[in-house]
């Protein structure tokens, strides 16, 4: 994932809201949003690694992870591509796992990673060092800086959560999926320094990325009420923004 915003026990239905788009190359191989036949898990998949950027289960718990945009971080380490995957099928409890990666994270490539379970949701991070923290009720944003890092796009879209909230958007997704089809760059005195140019900078700074060779491949939000039940539903795109399918699962609920 690239960007995301949620609701942490800050709405009256939902345990968690989440809504995010992933930016990927489009040549890279991706099955959509499914469940799968090999692990007990609900959410898209990356067929060249084999891991995923989004899911959930139906136990309630939901997982995502990003990479960090720092072109002067080598990149080396452990693929952080099955950092969600291992969560999601694995017995630990969100509070459990984050002490348990925190002994390894060093390790990997750079990531932040979001775990949601019934009770607790923790941020993980690797850069510049390993650390984890447990997440307030409240709103929160994620792209592919640091926890909360108040990048334009990151806080346009922690907005219209809020917004959603508060006009007790219990109707329909719709003006979320809205949100994250934003296409408009941040203006240049707000763009984020990353090492990436300018011409780079402005293409990133939109929620929605629309490119030939690069893009949003997937628009996503997550429901899930303080009983473990809810819904994924999975925009997909293709090269230059078309349109490719969507996708909605009911999550079940069972913990």
């Amino acid at each position: 994932m690239c960007l995301i915003a949620f609701a942490w026990e800050a709405h009256p239905r939902w345990r968690l809201l989440l809504a995010g788009n992933r930016d990927e190359m489009h040549a890279r191989p991706s099955a959509a949003l499914a469940r799968w036949d090999d692990l007990p898990i609900i959410g898209g998949r990356d067929l060249q690694a084999g891991g995923t950027w989004l899911g959930v289960t139906d136990t309630g718990r939901c997982c995502v992870v990003t990479n960090v945009r720092d072109p002067r971080d080598p990149q080396l380490g452990v693929s952080r591509g099955m950092l969600a995957t291992d969560y999601l099928a694995g017995a630990a409890d969100a509070a459990t796992h984050a002490t348990q990666l925190l002994a390894s994270a060093a390790a990997f490539r750079p990531f932040n990673l979001l775990t949601f379970d019934g009770r607790d949701g923790f941020y993980l991070g690797n850069r510049p060092q390993p650390r984890a923290q447990a997440i307030t009720p409240g709103v929160h944003g994620l792209s592919n800086a640091d926890f909360n890092t108040p990048w334009p796009k990151t806080r346009n879209l922690m907005q219209r959560v809020r917004q959603w909230i508060d006009e007790d958007g219990d109707d329909g997704f719709d003006p979320l999926f809205e949100a994250l089809a934003d296409e408009r760059p941040a203006p240049d005195a707000e763009l984020p320094q990353t090492g990436v140019g300018l011409e780079r900078e402005r293409l990133l700074s939109a929620a929605f990325i629309r490119g030939e060779h690069y893009g949003t491949r997937a628009s996503t939000v997550v429901a899930i009420d303080r009983h473990g039940a809810g819904v994924i539903v999975e925009r997909r795109y293709g090269p230059n923004g078309r349109m490719d399918g969507q996708s909605s699962l009911p999550i079940g609920g069972a913990g």
